[in-house]
């Protein structure tokens, strides 16, 4: 059991929403689309579902040439971020909707409620109708529909979005598992790069309507292909500052250099180095300083977000602990090397950071 997208493309009012297309998904697999808002992610998932026909491409399920076919013909099942449940309906009745569609036995249907509805936690709320619930009850009574439905493809647009944080966290472990047995192939849009992680299986990061990588997550986190794919998979986004490669060394200004990765010809480059690599200390003899100006502090709980200004670069560093720390004071900034992703001046990786080849 496959999906295939062949060169599909998207135009709505003139504008690009998906620009062309290839993307091959596997059943079993947990497929995760990745990107900003607006980045096409919710219009690559209405083309698999049947919702949208595409301008150019075709759509391929279970080696059959599905493209214009109707979205009821095609076994899809579509949870989205703002729940949808039949209002009139109890949370029963909703769950078992799908399968009273398909015509299963009431034993069947009895069976597999009951299941999904332990899954999600509503066991005591069967009898209640939706309007009685909170949203996150909401939304668990949709995904346990999803869940009944039995889907070839299950398509899911942010579905945690409007849940709490201690039930989104349980849900994020407990999805996969929920969801493998069925060998289904599952869709997951969300705007976190730790959700795309936490979820695992494999991830298509998105900016603008193009898939810039697909392939294992923990892969295009590591070796992203380029600086846009690193942007996207780095929450705050990947910090950059250009250099300059001569003889070898690695110049980054402020009188501060690091040997060359090899095969880097001379020449302008950008490096990329992630939020929770930048720290206010020197934690070993390789790590270089720049000095920043400190422009805001975001103390989260257990960390600080520090926004520094850097030769003009906005940079975002991720430090553990609580950092009083006045804006407008000029601080130090340490890096190490071994974090650190070298691109070429048109963004193309050139070399990964030495700590991801070594994981």
């Amino acid at each position: 059991m496959t999906l295939v997208l062949d060169g599909v493309s998207k135009m709505v009012d003139g504008q690009v929403h998906v620009y062309p297309t290839d993307l091959t998904l596997e059943a079993g697999t947990m497929n995760v689309l990745l990107g900003p808002t607006l980045s096409g992610k919710t219009s690559l998932m209405r083309l698999m579902a049947g919702l949208d026909v595409p301008n150019t491409g075709r759509i391929v399920w279970q080696g059959q040439d599905v493209t214009g076919m109707r979205v009821q013909d095609r076994g899809v099942a579509m949870v989205y971020q703002q729940f949808i449940n039949y209002p009139s309906m109890t949370v029963y009745d909703n769950i078992a909707s799908p399968m009273r569609l398909l015509g299963k036995s009431r034993d069947e249907i009895d069976r597999a409620v009951r299941q999904a509805a332990d899954l999600m936690r509503l066991s005591p709320m069967l009898d209640r109708k939706p309007l009685e619930l909170s949203g996150g009850q909401q939304q668990r009574c949709a995904l346990a529909r999803a869940l009944v439905k039995n889907a070839g493809l299950v398509l899911l647009d942010e579905p945690l979005a409007n849940l709490d944080y201690k039930l989104r966290e349980e849900l994020r472990a407990e999805i996969p598992n929920i969801f493998k047995e069925s060998g289904s192939i599952f869709v997951y849009a969300t705007t976190e790069p730790e959700e795309a992680l936490l979820l695992g299986g494999n991830v298509a990061t998105l900016w603008e309507g193009r898939v810039t990588q697909f392939g294992p997550t923990p892969s295009v986190y590591r070796k992203p292909v380029d600086a846009t794919t690193a942007r996207v998979f780095s929450d705050p986004p990947m910090n950059f500052v250009d250099v300059t490669v001569r003889g070898g060394t690695v110049d980054y200004g402020d009188g501060q250099s690091a040997p060359a990765p090899a095969g880097a010809a001379d020449g302008a480059y950008r490096a990329g180095f992630r939020p929770n690599h930048i720290d206010l200390a020197r934690h070993t003899e390789a790590a270089l300083e720049f000095g920043c100006d400190l422009a805001v502090t975001e103390i989260t709980g257990s960390e600080t977000f520090v926004h520094l200004d850097h030769k003009g670069h906005r940079w975002v560093g991720l430090v553990h602990g609580v950092r009083e720390l006045t804006p407008g004071t000029r601080i130090s900034a340490f890096l190490d090397p071994a974090h650190v992703y070298l691109f070429d001046a048109n963004g193309v990786l050139v070399a990964p950071a030495p700590y991801a080849e070594a994981a």
